[in-house]
């Protein structure tokens, strides 16, 4: 990633020959890791497993690397995060980053890291605290768009088992991640954020996602100016 001095926007570089060969995983690099980092970081992965699984450039291989990666962060971050000396979740969150990472490599991702990249680059918001404070805001504004494969995820972890529709088992899928971030510490709202900005904001968002990312549903600029108001902490508000 680049960030313009000037106007403070990011930019993303791909190239195949920027992919490495090989990853070597070892959990023992993480192991004093602090519980916060570790938790937005592993929200960053999920974010990434999940733009991913939702999006329209989903191949057999992404979609497994996608499911696996899910799968691993419901059942490892919370431990790692309650016990940074877990080296089992520690490793097992390492798989699922690079699952993740192999999935939207190829996959792409959508408006989460859109609207988290121009936070990113215009107030230094951390992108995994930002990619975990926006993932629900921006899976609720998909709307019928991502029902059923946010169902889909949520058979898979067996979140919401009794429920009966795609709609209440996406519902569902999208308020366990709330309830993770809250477990975890993670706020529902980003500080920082000014008024003043959210047009700006939402326009680069815009101009990054459409036609960039393969997003489930395409989004106006004022759709994406509302997810600003929504993710603002209200103590910012004039």
């Amino acid at each position: 990633m680049l960030t313009d001095e000037r106007t403070h926007e990011k930019y993303a570089l791909n190239d195949f020959v920027l992919i490495p060969r090989y990853a070597v995983l070892d959990p023992v690099l993480t192991e004093g890791l602090p519980p916060f980092i570790t938790a937005t970081t592993g929200m960053d992965a999920l974010t990434h497993a999940v733009e991913a699984y939702i999006g329209k450039s989903n191949t057999a291989q992404t979609i497994e690397d996608s499911v696996a990666a899910v799968k691993l962060i419901f059942r490892n971050l919370e431990r790692a995060y309650t016990d940074g000396s877990d080296m089992e979740a520690r490793e097992n969150m390492q798989k699922a980053s690079f699952l993740a990472g192999a999935a939207f490599t190829r996959a792409y991702v959508g408006y989460v890291h859109a609207i988290a990249h121009s936070l990113g680059g215009e107030y230094g918001i951390p992108h995994g605290l930002a990619n975990a404070v926006i993932l629900p805001y921006v899976l609720e504004a998909y709307g019928s768009s991502v029902y059923m494969s946010l169902a889909e995820l949520a058979d898979i972890v067996k979140i919401g088992q009794d429920l009966e529709s795609d709609q209440e088992k996406a519902n569902a899928f999208i308020a366990e991640i709330r309830a993770m971030n809250r477990r975890m510490g993670i706020p529902d709202k980003l500080e920082g954020i000014r008024e003043d900005d959210i047009d700006m904001l939402a326009k680069r968002a815009a101009k990054e996602a459409n036609p960039l990312y393969p997003v489930p549903r395409i989004m106006r600029k004022d759709q994406l100016k509302e997810i600003y108001y929504q993710i603002r902490a209200q103590e910012e508000r004039k």
